[in-house]
């Protein structure tokens, strides 16, 4: 797939709206009962990047980047503002904020991923575009040295071990990361009189599987 390891201006999507998405599919039974399931595993992300336009410089570094990636040819980083740890909101990252797998002997490689969890129920979403040189790994709850203990690879989010910890062993992670999107249009519809009146722009933002 055509990714450019680029994030998208953070100071321009502040100010931006969206979050995840499901699909569903709804059945209504002729007793009044649902049946309810969907083709997704993993939910998917939209944004709308024009809420955050503030200023005309604002749009110059939007049509800026829009022109880089080809309209929606090419993937991007982006930092959702609300989601971007691996920690709470108002938590710093820590190397026991998430679980990223249990020791064998023989394991060396794990995936970044993020929990989330809601009473009894829970959903493990894997992390693939860390933030360079924000995360932080322990194993058993002690620390490790990125560079000599452990890399990362933040294309993947693959986190490399140079020794396999121990069976039973837990291995966890602290980490910022961005979600891989796309713009979800291939034309800009912008006014500066608009705009300078108010209006803003609509400049939709998807999120990609990679």
């Amino acid at each position: 797939m055509s990714f450019h390891e680029i994030r998208f201006p953070a100071n321009l999507s502040f100010g931006s709206s969206g979050g995840p998405e499901r699909l569903t599919e709804i059945v209504t039974l002729a007793n009044g009962f649902e049946e309810r399931n969907t083709p997704w595993a993993d939910s998917r992300r939209r944004y709308d990047a024009g809420l955050g336009m503030r200023s005309l410089a604002d749009l110059d570094a939007l049509i800026a980047f829009f022109e880089a990636r080809r309209g929606q040819l090419y993937g991007f980083r982006w930092k959702d503002w609300a989601d971007y740890r691996s920690s709470g909101a108002l938590d710093d990252v820590g190397i026991s904020d998430q679980v990223i797998g249990t020791g064998d002997g023989a394991t060396t490689e794990f995936q970044l991923v993020k929990t989330y969890v809601s009473g009894g129920s829970s959903y493990v979403r894997d992390i693939s575009k860390p933030v360079a040189g924000s995360v932080v790994v322990g194993i058993d709850g002690v620390a490790m040295t990125e560079g000599t203990d452990f890399s990362v690879d933040a294309k993947t989010g693959v986190v490399t071990l140079v020794t396999a910890p121990s069976s039973g062993a837990t291995v966890s992670a602290g980490f910022e990361f961005d979600v891989p999107v796309r713009f979800d249009t291939d034309g800009l519809q912008v006014s500066v009189a608009s705009f300078n009146a108010g209006e803003i722009p609509n400049v939709p933002v998807v999120e990609v599987r990679l």
